[in-house]
């Protein structure tokens, strides 16, 4: 199956949560080591993430600018949003994500690549597509309140962004994945060797 990373789960013996949020919680789990102790492991748990990697025909990606409190920066980022409903299709929500904060539509849709954001500790898994032939979308604008009513949009090269993420310029997680992802590609096998926009994705499981 070639280098790659593999399902496995420790033994747990009690777990609690302390902390539950409006979208997230935190977990405490008690969890058997291979020399037999027993460790606590806080950790936060997520619904699961969706990112949207904007490529217009001119090589532009579709970035937004928006206050991050928690690391106190305005961050470029690409469109993203959580996984608000259990066993959403993710294509779907990138899709939605993708006219709420940029009123973008796509007609070429892959699956550029799949992370966990922080695993030691939190279960964030977010799938970052790449999406193609864009144009404008129809029908009205999403309503925005709170950090997205101050937020820029804009497009930018590529290789602009990549140039950025190198010298420690862009921190964003999913924008940084993405671009040199990207870049990656289209420096060898092609965007035809991505993954379908409805590949299976274990770590949230949909339906098609």
């Amino acid at each position: 199956m070639g280098f790659q990373d593999t399902p496995e789960e420790w033994q747990v013996t009690a777990t609690e949560t302390p902390f539950t949020g409006n979208k997230t919680s935190v977990r405490t789990d008690e969890v058997m080591m291979p020399d037999g102790t027993v460790v606590r492991r806080d950790y936060q748990v997520h619904p699961g993430s969706v990112a949207v990697l904007a490529l217009d025909e001119e090589g532009r990606v579709v970035v937004l600018r928006q206050y991050r409190h928690p690391v106190r920066h305005k961050l470029w980022e690409i469109p993203a949003g959580l996984l608000d409903i259990p066993g959403e299709n993710p294509l779907h929500a990138a899709q939605r994500e993708l006219y709420e904060e940029a009123y973008v539509k796509a007609e070429d849709w892959r699956v550029l690549t799949d992370v966990y954001t922080t695993p030691g500790g939190c279960d964030e898994a977010v799938r970052i597509f790449l999406a193609r032939n864009l144009s404008e979308a129809d029908g009205e604008r999403f309503a925005v309140s709170e950090e997205e009513a101050d937020m820029e949009l804009a497009r930018v090269p590529l290789q602009e962004l990549v140039r950025g993420v190198l010298a420690g310029d862009l921190h964003n997680n999913c924008l940084v994945v993405g671009v040199l992802s990207l870049a990656t590609v289209l420096a060898g096998d092609g965007i035809e060797s991505l993954r379908p926009a409805e590949a299976p994705w274990p770590a949230r499981p949909f339906e098609a």
